[in-house]
């Protein structure tokens, strides 16, 4: 389970939805659906604030604004608060913020990594026309759970840790959305790393989400039109529940 919760996962995120050359016009047709049935592009650049639990490993809440990124891990009581963009923040471990130069560098780069794969496993939908990605219709098929579906083939140019990991979706015929997934570590591989489900959406904000990822799901998702900007700059345990009034009335929330 530890090698599951670190898989490096590949796609950098970039803010364009220009599709390769490479990719097959029929393949960019069905990523178009996928992102409408989410909520659209406009919604989804729309969206700033989401936190969610990656596995009860930890939580993270990221503004995609700005990118400011806070991890929170409860088994030692440790947070991280860093920018993705500039890789720059501080750590907050064994007790105390950790100051010398070295072990802040050590956790930036654990932190961005951290983020690149636990983000991609909630809004991976979103990334199927981002730059660097290739894209494949496979043709038809259906999955495990026995429902019709498109299968779609995603591989990488030049981008991300791992560029040579290759995904298989399936999107269903009925509602556009991307249901099921497996893993290749090489785009060589004849047989996948995992094949899991990605069901259970639920509307956050202007898009939805999925958590259910079989025996592992993300959970406490949500979305936040605004948050205090304490939330990336204070290791204090932010209380959530709090944020509710503050989208309606849009005013000043003290943690």
């Amino acid at each position: 389970m530890k090698k599951l919760l670190f898989i490096c996962i590949v796609a950098m995120f970039s803010q364009t939805l220009k599709a390769q050359e490479t990719s097959d016009a029929k393949a960019i047709e069905i990523a178009d659906k996928v992102m409408a049935a989410m909520g659209g592009k406009k919604a989804w650049d729309e969206t700033r604030h989401i936190t969610w639990n990656f596995f009860g490993a930890r939580t993270l809440t990221w503004d995609k604004w700005t990118g400011n990124v806070r991890i929170d891990f409860p088994r030692d009581k440790s947070v991280i608060l860093m920018n993705i963009n500039t890789e720059t923040g501080k750590v907050f471990k064994y007790g105390a913020e950790q100051t010398a130069a070295d072990s802040v560098k050590k956790y930036m780069k654990a932190g961005k990594g951290a983020w690149i794969n636990d983000s991609y496993w909630l809004t991976m939908p979103f990334k199927l026309r981002d730059n660097g990605v290739t894209l494949k219709y496979l043709g038809e098929d259906k999955t495990e759970t026995g429902k019709e579906a498109y299968l779609l083939q995603m591989t990488f140019k030049e981008v991300g840790n791992t560029p040579n990991n290759m995904y298989k979706v399936w999107v269903e015929k009925e509602s556009n959305l991307l249901t099921q997934w497996s893993y290749y570590a090489k785009s060589t591989d004849e047989k996948p790393g995992f094949t899991r489900p990605w069901t259970d959406y639920k509307p956050y904000g202007k898009i939805i989400l999925s958590g259910e990822r079989g025996d592992r799901d993300l959970t406490e998702i949500k979305v936040f039109e605004a948050l205090p900007e304490s939330i990336y700059t204070d290791f204090k345990k932010p209380d959530f529940s709090k944020a509710k009034d503050y989208n309606k009335k849009k005013d000043k929330i003290e943690f």
